[in-house]
């Protein structure tokens, strides 16, 4: 499978602040310890389950499953980054929608930047690419790439911008529960 990288299927960031200094913040610690309800609650309905493996060769996977506007999407987050306050997961998704099954490639970053107060803020990039399989699926659908592209902008962006102030929450939490537990 191909993944074209030069073109965007969809491009969002959202940013929210958490009440915690950047230094308590490990958002890879949170991610890959992330309780399945906990995942949940950061975007109902649309947070299914969620879980945690390795690959083949070792790198920590985040395996989300959540709808994304009409379409059921299951997500094989593999980590290329993975510290405290950054993390880069890139996942190629199955699409699951009334007309079949897709793949695209989704690209999750998440982001810890200190502020002033002693505060973080944390920005939740998600951006999605089509894959070969994607552009065939379009094609026997008699759909074009600019029209599946704003669908797939308008779907993502609002869960994007849903879910990101419940993980910040989350990770804050996390980050106060790690400081007791210490």
């Amino acid at each position: 499978m191909k993944v074209l990288t030069d073109l965007i299927l969809s491009q969002s960031a959202y940013t929210a602040e958490i009440d915690v200094p950047i230094e308590n913040i490990d958002i890879s610690d949170w991610l890959f310890n992330l309780p399945e309800a906990e995942y949940q609650r950061c975007c109902p309905p649309d947070h299914i389950a969620a879980g945690v493996t390795n690959t083949d060769d070792g790198r920590p996977m985040s395996i989300n499953v959540e709808m994304i506007g009409t379409g059921l999407v299951i997500q094989h987050y593999v980590a290329d980054e993975a510290t405290t306050t950054y993390c880069r997961m890139n996942s190629i998704s199955d699409v699951f929608t009334a007309a079949g099954r897709t793949q695209v490639n989704v690209v999750w970053e998440l982001i810890a930047e200190a502020i002033e107060g002693g505060r973080t803020r944390y920005t939740n990039r998600v951006t999605s690419h089509p894959t070969d399989a994607f552009l065939g699926f379009l094609a026997d659908h008699g759909q074009t790439f600019e029209q599946a592209a704003a669908a797939r902008q308008a779907a993502s962006g609002d869960h994007n911008r849903r879910e990101t102030p419940l993980f910040a929450a989350s990770i804050g939490r996390r980050a106060l529960a790690r400081g007791t537990a210490l």
